[in-house]
């Protein structure tokens, strides 16, 4: 088992326009309960442009890194969950990984542990508004690709939870991000039920509702999954 730390480059003049262009008034619509009024319809329109747009240039660009001397305090890491109580963790819990892949698998968290380990301290930004700072710990996604060998045909993956139906989808580039981690620690500690335990997406270059907790499947699709709040309106994208 090994760690990866990274190290962030210097933000391109193409990476500042690609912000640009996925951030403004189109993402306000799926923030704090606006719904955009009489401006709905434009501001959909928009954040659907934005994320066309977006994913033809999605980068490899890392996200900044902090000291672990920065990390903010757990109560300014707010939980969200819509299962009230969240159902217990199957002992028989294990990550189905499948769709259009030539090595369907299940992992447990001690084989994901057991792959290339990345850890970095990074900036959690919330689509409400706030942020806070944390360690994370987990697997590159593209090493679990890697294992799973997906097809040709695989542009997408779905994630899916045992919390509520919650559910979104990512295109294959930024799930193969540097930064994009199945997350089993937080702060140096095994994940706890408000952070996601026992397994969670995570990568600092999307905004928070991107970042699935819960996770029971990730699956190579064809098609553009949606997503529980993206089918609500939100950005599918999220990047920040």
């Amino acid at each position: 088992m090994t760690d990866r730390v990274l190290v962030a480059p210097s933000f391109s003049r193409r990476d500042l326009l690609r912000l640009g262009l996925t951030a403004g008034a189109a993402s306000l619509a799926g923030a704090c309960g606006w719904q955009g009024g009489p401006l709905q319809p434009l501001l959909r329109g928009a954040s659907h442009l934005n994320d066309v747009v977006g994913e033809g240039l999605t980068s490899y660009a890392l996200a900044p890194q902090y000291p672990v001397s920065a990390r903010s305090a757990d109560k300014d890491f707010p939980g969200y969950v819509r299962s009230h109580p969240l159902p217990p963790v199957d002992p028989g819990w294990s990550l189905e990984v499948g769709g259009l892949v030539r090595q369907p698998m299940r992992l447990t968290v001690e084989m994901l542990k057991a792959l290339p380990r990345v850890t970095y301290t990074v900036k959690h930004h919330c689509v409400e508004g706030w942020s806070a700072i944390g360690t994370w710990t987990g697997a590159p996604v593209s090493s679990v690709a890697a294992l799973v060998q997906p097809t040709a045909a695989a542009k997408y993956l779905r994630f899916d939870t045992f919390d509520s139906g919650y559910y979104n989808g990512w295109d294959l580039k930024s799930a193969l991000h540097p930064q994009t981690i199945l997350a089993y620690a937080f702060n140096d500690r095994d994940l706890t039920m408000k952070h996601g335990a026992p397994l969670r997406l995570y990568s600092p270059v999307k905004l928070g509702y991107k970042l699935t907790k819960y996770l029971t499947k990730m699956t190579f699709t064809a098609e553009r999954p949606g997503g529980f709040w993206e089918d609500q309106g939100y950005p599918w994208l999220g990047g920040v």
